[in-house]
């Protein structure tokens, strides 16, 4: 939310003006009148306007919520913007001199204005809402359609299923300038020079012809029209930075206008009289003839951020500690510290800081905290201890200490106190796991770097032995980056790690069991097998260290029963004897290294998406938590009995546990939530009353977050060249202008634009705020609808809502009123969809013989129309490789590179195709994922020999690969992965590729949230080489046979790139 309030000062109007530094000014969405007078713009999620001149802005919306992209009508009287009032952007209407802003869309996808018509009768605008009937286009939310809506409201209808953006209107009002969009990547990336890249068009709306006007290798953008055979747009050609240039519609007298040196120009925009207006590095200019002007803008309304605005963190809980004594609970939530009763929910503020702070555990002695903070230039490990004698609890503490533990010029996160509590383990510089002495602050390598990489904060995990002095670790032994294994290694240091789980499999999350015999964890070696990325099943694994304890876990029932009998016996006997030594320190772990493989149990019996786990003291029962429905649930194992059950429904996407020192009692955090419980047959949890408040400091947490952003992409580019851009300077340049963000989304967008000056795949930053429930959610009704008549129905969405066999509704039919309200040119429809998705609603239709019909369904969600949509467009390609094909060839689609995708492909080419003579795999917009290992073995099979019984013949192996041709569909919308693929099929030679050039952007990334809780940002940090020794990123791949589809051709229900490849494969098998 845009947490600021708002008062127009008119002592700051009628004093000098104060004007900001250029080098702090983020202005956006600059756009000139008509007139060329005023310059409308968005800074900190309002619309303001300002003499083109210069001079103290002027705002016209004062709202919580974010507004932009301003756009002014034809004879200045208006002006359309973006609001997020509604969760998504929506386009508005207001007067230009102020008013009440009149809203004219109601969907829930993003809607952006770019024009008004000439007539300012229809605003028009982009939105990824459902292609047209006849389009060709691959059905993604990625690629927006145009569309126009009146300026009076009513249901906006379609100007063209192209995908496209910055569009405007020609002055004689029949063409249409745009930008094309043709594939996934952030439209903030600069220097590229890939097929992506996008260019400027033109569309005659007469004809429907549409010409494309640039073709420089790198990005043309944002055109305006100079006249009605002349325009200006901006392009990276030869500066290298995105300036202004002017040009004929037939590429004749291009010149360039602006002559910056670096960072990119955008919001360009023009008065009637030739005045343009644009935005660069946050600063606002003019031109006329060719010099650009700044524009002195002062800011004089109060824009206010709250220093300390009290905020409440209720279920936003990421992780926490209970006490030794178990009655309070550390916690952190956005990344501070708190600490609560676990009986009456009073809650005491640790930290308030605007860094963060994470990893919280108790001492022992359960009078200090430990956590992690990045204060300054790198983490650190603090504690934070009872200051007062007499107050034995920190949530009614009134008095605290805090201190430095460990500070170095690396990072220093994720402590763990050893069981004494004398030393704390921690990961140094994200991969080394260092201990520091808490007494003498010496430090020593435990598990050297050599040994592990971290992709991601909190992938590496390590716990302590009970004796304090081994330590266990998931770690990658033999170069294998993805593949970890356990080892087992001593605290000082002194010997090389163990490997104990001795797996080709993934082996991960380990951690010792409290009678420090036995170390657990989580092993892909059962499970159902994932042919991609994410969705391989786990069991817990257990490696018991001594033969004794093994054989004990090994017991039967009766066994053990017998074992515990006299254990307890000998027990009493040596009573004093153990008082006497109870508190004396655990001996050091004698580990029998020997025959370690044999002593290895797979402790469940159901491999599964599985979460943490927990062997109770005495082995007898596994907890665990596995996904089996909709989301985590903790189940119960227990060992000798080999029964499973459930014994708390959790529905959780995220979750952990602990357990208290006697077993009896159970703390759960499930999706920022905790819950306490009694161990049980059954365990039923209540809440623990948690009231975590915090003093947010927007702006400095902004702040924070920038920082810890780019130096995580300073740590972790996978080139410390950062593709020849000085990272520092830039970050400092950028830096520079968060004093005039005050929203989340101009903060991503800030962070966005400078990670596009590094020219890479897969970085960048995007703004992800809640979902609140008052937010826009569109019923979708699965009907493709008229360009023109937006109720007459063209067909009816196969599996949709109305494609039931007692529905009447077919193509031809009018949609006439929804719920009883008529439908006119004043009603917008999908105001009356609002929230109607799963909820009965009744429709009126008009058949084609004028008859009026209802009918009663229940709309669906935009996600399940678009599983729909995807599945319409991959019959209808299969459909067309039949017909071309006669029958000859098959076709499958490669949605993306994970499991999912592979068996779809796998089924398909092995079972409906399987007598194909070949097989067309497309993977054109397919966004990546990690599979391309696995298609191309698929699809490189070579038959060995035939089966054979008693005369009659049979396929031979392989039988889980095809053996006959295939081509290789391909195009701009390539990403990743599914660039990985194209690379990998040329390089293997398993056939030809048609299509479009795959910009070259297979790196691995990682993707944080911020603590604000709607900022992403991600770093690629992992770079792929190609046999010359090549980085595959900015180095694209080329296809056989160069095919574009066409606009034109794609609104017409053509896809030349199919053609082509049927031609081909047809040569092959003739």
């Amino acid at each position: 939310m845009h947490l600021a309030k708002y008062a127009l000062s008119a002592l700051a109007v009628l004093s000098s003006s104060v004007y900001a530094s250029k080098s702090n000014e983020w202005f956006l969405h600059s756009s000139i009148s008509p007139d060329g007078k005023q310059i409308a713009f968005s800074y900190k999620g309002d619309i303001y306007t300002v003499s083109s001149k210069g001079g103290t802005a002027r705002p016209l919306t004062l709202h919580s919520d974010w507004d932009g992209h301003p756009m002014w009508s034809n004879d200045g009287k208006k002006i359309a913007f973006a609001s997020d009032r509604n969760g998504n952007l929506d386009i508005y209407v207001m007067p230009s001199f102020g008013g009440k802003a009149k809203r004219l869309t109601y969907h829930s996808s993003h809607d952006i204005p770019q024009d008004f018509d000439k007539n300012d009768k229809t605003v028009l605008f982009t939105s990824a809402r459902q292609d047209s009937k006849s389009s060709t286009i691959f059905p993604t939310t990625r690629l927006t359609e145009s569309y126009t809506v009146d300026v009076n409201g009513g249901t906006p209808k379609m100007l063209s299923t192209i995908p496209a953006s910055e569009l405007q209107y020609a002055p004689d009002g029949k063409r249409v300038l745009y930008r094309d969009e043709k594939a996934y990547e952030n439209q903030f990336r600069k220097h590229d020079v890939s097929a992506f890249a996008r260019d400027v068009w033109l569309q005659d709306l007469v004809t429907g012809k549409h010409s494309q006007l640039t073709s420089f290798e790198g990005g043309d953008h944002n055109p305006v029209w100079a006249d009605n055979n002349t325009y200006y747009y901006t392009s990276e050609e030869k500066s290298g930075a995105f300036n202004v240039w002017r040009a004929d519609l037939d590429g004749d007298n291009k010149k360039q206008i602006t002559k910056f040196k670096q960072y990119p120009v955008r919001s360009l925009s023009i008065s009637d009289k030739g005045t343009l207006a644009f935005v660069h590095h946050g600063s606002i200019y003019t031109s006329k003839g060719g010099s650009a002007k700044h524009v002195k803008i002062n800011i004089a309304n109060d824009v206010q951020e709250d220093d300390m605005m009290p905020t409440l963190l209720g279920g936003k809980i990421t992780e926490y500690a209970v006490s030794p004594n178990g009655k309070e609970v550390a916690f952190i939530a956005r990344g501070e510290v708190f600490v609560a009763s676990t009986e009456f929910g009073t809650t005491r503020t640790i930290t308030n800081t605007p860094q963060q702070e994470r990893s919280v555990s108790f001492h022992k002695d359960g009078k200090t905290l430990l956590y992690a903070a990045e204060r300054g230039d790198s983490w650190g490990l603090y504690e934070t201890s009872l200051a007062d004698e007499s107050e034995r609890y920190f949530f009614a503490a009134t008095k605290l200490t805090e201190q430095i533990i460990h500070q170095a010029d690396t990072d220093s996160f994720q402590p763990v106190y050893s069981p004494d509590g004398k030393k704390i383990a921690f990961l140094s510089a994200r991969d080394e796991i260092q201990v520091v002495d808490r007494e003498s602050k010496k430090v020593n390598i435990a598990l050297g770097k050599k040994h592990n990489y971290s992709y991601a904060d909190g992938d590496i995990t390590f716990a302590w032995a009970p004796d304090s002095y081994w330590m266990t670790a998931d770690f990658a032994p033999r170069s294998r980056l993805f593949v970890t294994n356990i080892g087992v290694f001593p605290s000082d240091g002194s010997q090389q790690p163990r490997d104990i789980s001795l797996s080709g499999y993934s082996d991960t999350s380990p951690s010792w069991h409290t009678d420090g015999e036995a170390v657990l964890w989580a092993s892909s070696r059962y499970g159902q097998r994932d042919h991609g990325s994410w969705g391989r099943e786990y069991d817990v694994m257990a490696a018991f260290l001594t033969q004794d304890s093994y054989d004990r876990f090994k017991m039967s029932k009766e066994e053990y029963a017998l074992h515990k009998e006299l254990e307890k016996h000998n027990k009493s006997d040596e009573k004093a004897k153990s008082e006497d030594t109870s508190e004396k320190e655990k001996q050091k772990l004698d580990i029998e290294w020997d025959d370690i493989e044999r002593r290895t149990a797979r402790l469940t019996l159901h491999a599964s998406d599985l979460g943490q786990a927990y062997l109770t003291k005495d082995t007898k029962a596994l907890y665990y938590f596995a996904r089996f429905e909709k989301g985590y649930d903790l189940w119960r194992h227990s060992i000798r009995d080999r029964k499973t059950e459930l014994v708390a429904k959790l529905n959780a996407r995220r979750v952990s546990m602990s357990f208290s020192e006697d077993e009896k009692n159970i703390v759960i955090l499930a999706d920022g939530n905790l819950r306490q419980g009694k161990v049980g047959n059954k365990i039923s949890l209540k809440p623990i009353s948690t009231k975590p408040v915090m003093q947010l400091q927007a702006t400095k947490e902004r702040k924070f977050m920038f920082d810890h952003s780019w130096r995580v992409i300073d740590d972790k580019f996978y080139r410390d060249d950062y593709h020849g851009i000085d990272w520092h300077n830039v970050g400092k340049s950028y830096r520079n202008k968060l004093s005039s963000i005050g929203h989340g989304r101009d903060f991503a967008n800030l962070f966005a634009e400078m990670t596009g000056e590094l020219n890479a795949s897969h970085i960048g930053s995007s703004y992800r705020p809640a979902v609140k429930p008052t937010d826009a959610s569109t019923g979708r009704l699965g009907l493709f609808f008229n360009d023109v008549n937006p109720f007459k129905v063209e067909e009816v969405l196969a599996k949709g809502p109305f494609d039931k066999a007692s529905s009447q509704v077919k193509a031809g039919v009018t949609l006439k009123a929804v719920n009883g309200v008529k439908l006119d040119d004043t009603q917008n429809l999908f105001k009356l969809l609002d929230h109607t998705a799963g909820k009965r609603v009744r429709f009126t239709f008009e058949d084609t013989n004028g008859e009026l019909f209802d009918e009663v369904i229940k709309p669906t969600t935009s996600r399940n129309i678009s599983n729909l949509l995807y599945e319409r467009w991959v019959a209808s390609r299969e459909a067309l490789v039949e017909e071309l094909s006669n029958g000859q060839l098959g076709y499958v689609h490669v949605r993306g590179m994970n499991d999912p995708s592979f068996r779809a492909v796998y089924s398909r080419i092995l079972g409906k195709h399987f007598d194909k003579k070949a097989i067309v795999v497309d993977t054109r917009f397919n966004g990546g994922g990690w599979l391309h290992n696995d298609l191309a073995k698929l699809l490189s099979g070579e038959e060995y020999f035939t089966m054979h019984v008693r005369g009659r013949q049979y396929h031979g192996d392989p039988l889980d690969q095809w053996n006959k041709p295939s081509v290789l569909l391909i195009n701009e919308g390539n990403y990743s992965d599914a660039h990985a693929f194209s690379y990998t099929y040329d390089q293997l030679g398993l056939g030809e590729m048609v299509g479009m050039p795959v910009p070259g952007t297979m790196t691995a990334v990682w993707w944080e949230m911020g603590i604000s809780g709607d900022f992403r940002a991600g770093v690629p940090q992992v770079g792929m080489k190609n046999t010359k020794g090549e980085y595959l990123e900015n180095n694209q791949t080329m296809p056989d046979h160069l095919v574009k589809n066409d606009p034109e051709s794609v609104e017409q229900g053509r896809d030349k790139q199919i053609e082509k490849a049927v031609e081909v494969l047809l040569k092959k098998v003739n």
